[in-house]
């Protein structure tokens, strides 16, 4: 590599005219004649070499001679020097299926990173090594949040009891949320029959996201992508008033979509997941508010557990792209003003994305960013003016009327498997006290103090709180350097003189060790939970944290 920034090795950047004339010059080259197939397809997916609507193709000319040396489909664009990459770095090499397909050939791929400056590339290498000390794989085995088995199948996650809580106390807090805002709760199954999802639209159109149909009784079966049909039929099932709206129906409801095994990627990207999902079903005129409200729900949840990088991205129809989107231009007028009316108003920064729409309506991605620097769409959020005429919901309106509901699609946790790995990451295992699996470990001293060691346990127990007494082999030390391992938030150690006072020396993740009566521990536990504190949460870079 330095031998060829050095060398100043030079790119052109040509056009194919035509996919006839680009197989000819490729007849050699099996796995570029793949990706000229490709091109012709409606939809090439995330073949990077293809996109765009030009088929290009960069040749790497020696500057003395004008020489093509070689050539290779990019979509570009190229540097036109290789003395234009002041700093470069490789970083792995790992075999990989091509096209992220195993029935496909392995091939070699060699990764690496380029960047402007010596001091950007030392910078991005540091916030690898503090991603690698972050990743969710890692810290979930170390810490047993979840387990995946070939026996059950790839992107299939099995959740072990810590990462269960994790789950469940974030499925709570959530369920809290949504009954103070007036939703209910709602159970549908995870699987329907096909001609749900030709009402919905999801075939014939999405049938490679879906799982191959069930034959039950001569008719054929799906296993659900996503909830919304469920709920609009749920919604369906009773006649509704004006006075009914909004109607708030939520779930937490898992839902199954084929990813290709390449593309799998912890509790990040998989193949079966549950999303805190919910559908609000109001008039026109309740849109906006209803949105709003959706948005503000959004940044209390990531304020509260102490996310601040986030934004908004709205995504609009490409009007040039007459293929994608239902064509009711009014109805496309009406959602992208009341959407982004609501956005304006919530006061959290957006940025606008042409042709990232629905096919039924513009969408509202929240995006997070991690503290390594790592973007990811945690949610997405929609006002539906479509989807409601296709199913027929609509609603008795006091003139005597029937007139068709909105629909907002809102999920601000997003899926539990991706939220949990996000969280994982963002604090490093080091979850805050009513998030962590196990909350409080309690150490006695020698094993004489166990008696008094589960009194406390007991105390804190009937407090609400998960505590632990360390009945293990070894020394205090050991005991509490294991504790701390283990990334548990409080530390409680028991002596003689604590049994004789009824108290506990507690230590805190900071290493700062507090005698305090037992009666006060037990409240100040209490009160972590309750309040949701961050306090010792790793949230924060050790560099940001100084």
């Amino acid at each position: 590599m330095r031998e060829i920034i050095k060398s100043g090795q030079k790119f052109r950047r040509r056009v194919f005219p035509s996919l006839d004339a680009a197989r000819a010059e490729l007849a050699g080259e099996p796995y570029k004649l793949e990706l000229v197939g490709l091109k012709g397809e409606v939809d090439p997916g995330e073949v990077m070499e293809v996109g765009g609507r030009e088929l290009t193709i960069y040749d790497n000319v020696d500057s003395r001679t004008g020489e093509v040396r070689w050539s290779d489909l990019c979509r570009g664009p190229h540097l036109p020097s290789t003395r234009l990459i002041p700093a470069v770095k490789l970083t792995r090499n790992a075999a990989a299926y091509w096209r992220g397909n195993e029935k496909n050939p392995q091939l070699q791929r060699i990764y690496g990173t380029a960047w402007p400056t010596r001091d950007a590339l030392r910078d991005y290498l540091r916030m690898l090594a503090e991603a690698a000390k972050r990743d969710h794989r890692r810290i979930g085995e170390d810490l047993d949040l979840f387990a995946f088995s070939k026996e059950v199948g790839r992107g299939l996650p099995l959740w072990l009891p810590n990462g269960t809580i994790v789950r469940d106390e974030l499925e709570e807090w959530a369920r809290q949320t949504e009954r103070r805002l007036g939703y209910q709760r709602v159970a549908t199954p995870h699987i329907a029959q096909q001609d749900l999802y030709y009402l919905s639209g999801h075939l014939p159109y999405y049938t490679d996201d879906l799982y191959s149909p069930i034959d039950i009784e001569g008719e054929k079966y799906y296993l659900r992508p996503m909830n919304c049909p469920h709920h609009h039929m749920v919604y369906k099932a009773r006649p509704h008033s004006y006075r009914d709206l909004p109607y708030k129906l939520a779930e937490h409801g898992t839902v199954y979509r084929f990813e290709r095994s390449g593309q799998l990627h912890g509790l990040m990207r998989t193949r079966g997941f549950t999303q805190n999902d919910a559908h609000i079903y109001c008039t026109y005129d309740q849109a906006k508010d209803q949105f709003l409200e959706v948005m503000r729900m959004h940044d209390d949840y990531y304020r509260a557990l102490g996310i601040a990088g986030f934004y908004m991205v709205l995504a609009l129809r490409d009007p040039a792209n007459k293929d994608k989107y239902h064509d009711d231009a009014q109805m496309w007028e009406t959602s992208e003003r009341i959407t982004r009316e609501a956005m304006e108003e919530s006061r959290i920064p957006y940025v606008e994305e042409l042709g990232g729409a629905a096919h039924y309506g513009p969408k509202v991605d929240f995006v997070i960013r991690a503290v390594t620097g790592k973007e990811f769409a945690a949610s997405t959020n929609q006002v539906d003016f479509y989807t409601p005429q296709r199913f027929g919901l609509t609603y008795h309106d006091s003139d005597g009327t029937e007139k068709p509901v909105a629909v907002i699609h809102r999920a601000p946790l997003g899926s539990h498997e991706r939220f949990v790995a996000h969280l994982t990451e963002h604090y490093a295992g080091a979850f805050p006290v009513w998030l962590a699996p196990e909350q409080i470990r309690i150490i006695p001293v020698v094993d004489e103090l166990l008696g008094y060691a589960e009194e406390v346990r007991a105390a804190l127990v009937d407090a609400g709180l998960r505590a632990d007494v360390d009945t293990s082999d070894g020394r205090l030390p050991g005991k509490v350097r294991s504790a701390v391992t283990r990334k548990i938030p409080l530390i409680a150690v028991v002596g003689k003189r604590e049994a004789e006072q009824r108290s506990v020396t507690v230590r805190y993740r900071s290493g700062e060790e507090i005698p305090m009566p037992l009666t006060e521990f037990v409240e100040q536990g209490a009160e972590l939970v309750a309040t949701k504190s961050l306090a010792g949460a790793g949230h924060l870079r050790p560099d940001a944290e100084a």
